[in-house]
């Protein structure tokens, strides 16, 4: 599938700091795409630069194959983790001036506008101002904001920050839909589990460099370490764990790793010819959180 984004050699100095090294990636059209690292990696400066707010030093960056301009912000959708409404703006004036910041004409946006204010069921948030409405509500309409213009590349950093179990539900169906019908979106979280769960392929940056890329599945069985989970009935003799070592043990549930005289299926063969009465036997991968942390601290 060909890039929706492309970055080169990307490179961007903050007076005597380094906040992006060299940072190179593709992200594939109608992907899910997660960009991940610690606080102060550099993922904002990145995030600026694709959407134009600043310039790189030095390095290129293409849109559809093509190189990005400030033109480009009409494809691109951002919201901030720092939301940027002005309190004082009536909600439906707010949203109209900013769809028109996007190109779009008055007449388009109102049009939009009303699919969506009707779709969240906020048609009586017209005339109300930012600072009337909850967090929760500010965060719909930061999010109609950002989709209003249909962008092509949806980029939400933090987008279910703040938002209770129902209002993140909603907005995470938005965005399913969104990518179902071709929306190109970068995720940008300190939730791995979310990321897991969401997102395709990922990216991680730590000290302005880029660190890791792949297939979120990919990259999981890259730091896989031979360990399964088995869970059985009765006891385990000890013929069951010869040359076995064990992780982890609780009731009649086992977590092991396997050295190199072992395949998984030599050591299930090992447990059926013992006698064990298997119920489950399967593979640990670790979780992306887990594979942060290494490489972070690494």
């Amino acid at each position: 599938m060909k890039p929706i984004l492309r970055l080169e050699h990307i490179v961007k100095n903050y007076e005597a700091k380094k906040a992006v090294d060299d940072v190179s990636f593709e992200m594939p059209e109608a992907s899910i795409f997660g960009l991940l690292g610690p606080n102060g990696a550099g993922k904002t400066s990145l995030i600026r630069i694709i959407t134009t707010i600043t310039r790189a030093d030095s390095g290129r960056v293409f849109l559809e194959g093509e190189p990005i301009s400030e033109l480009s912000g009409s494809k691109i959708g951002y919201m901030p983790e720092e939301r940027g409404l002005y309190k004082k703006m009536k909600v439906g004036e707010h949203l109209m001036y900013l769809a028109q910041l996007k190109g779009m004409t008055a007449a388009a946006a109102r049009h939009e506008l009303s699919h969506w204010f009707t779709k969240f069921d906020i048609k009586d948030w017209w005339n109300k101002t930012i600072e009337e409405l909850s967090k929760g509500m500010q965060q719909k309409v930061q999010f109609i904001a950002t989709i209003v213009h249909r962008p092509k590349l949806l980029i939400l950093d933090e987008p279910f920050s703040g938002l209770d179990p129902l209002n993140a539900t909603l907005i995470q169906d938005e965005i399913d839909e969104l990518h179902r019908n071709g929306t190109s979106i970068i995720f940008s979280t300190h939730r791995m589990e979310q990321v897991e769960e969401i997102c395709d392929r990922i990216v991680l940056i730590n000290q302005g460099k880029n660190v890791l890329e792949g297939a979120v599945a990919d990259i999981k069985n890259q730091f896989k370490e031979n360990i399964f989970n088995l869970t059985f009935e009765g006891q385990l003799p000890a013929a069951a764990l010869e040359n076995i070592e064990i992780v982890a043990q609780k009731d009649n549930s086992i977590t092991l790793r396997l050295d190199e005289r072992h395949t998984a299926n030599s050591a299930l063969q090992q447990f059926i010819g013992a006698g064990v009465p298997i119920r489950s036997f399967h593979e640990v991968l670790p979780s992306l959180n887990e594979i942060f942390i290494r490489q972070v601290r690494g």
